[in-house]
């Protein structure tokens, strides 16, 4: 037995389609587990930063377990958080913040209509 979770490779399948339609339905999705500081720390970053993002909180959902096998089929990643900015995956916690530490972060937000252009060089605003 190489897996300690009792999924299926047809529950595997549903569980990947699954991802996939997560990732395609919001800008920003973390696939989270509700007590991981690491999780909660990525989370964190998107609200100080005014971003919106689906958390899916995998010790909560009932296939958090297939979902989580299927994201390392996916990704080759199995720890959380694993974040996917605009449909990319973008890693774990380690990422994300390298990421905004090369204010790399933002740019990838605005470009994936997660955050409003508002803070870009030229905010005009034609309210006459």
């Amino acid at each position: 037995i190489a897996s300690s979770s009792s999924s299926t490779p047809e529950s595997r399948a549903m569980a990947l389609a699954k991802a996939k339609e997560i990732v395609a339905s919001a800008p920003v999705v973390v696939f989270s587990k509700s007590y991981c500081p690491f999780c909660v720390r990525v989370k964190q970053l998107f609200e100080k930063l005014g971003a919106t993002f689906k958390a899916i909180e995998m010790d909560v959902e009932s296939d958090g377990a297939e979902l989580q096998d299927a994201l390392k089929e996916w990704t080759g990643q199995r720890t959380v958080p694993n974040v996917f900015i605009g449909g990319k995956h973008i890693g774990g916690c380690d990422d994300t913040m390298a990421l905004n530490n090369d204010g790399k972060l933002v740019p990838l937000l605005t470009e994936a209509g997660a955050i409003a252009g508002s803070t870009s060089k030229e905010a005009t605003t034609t309210n006459a």
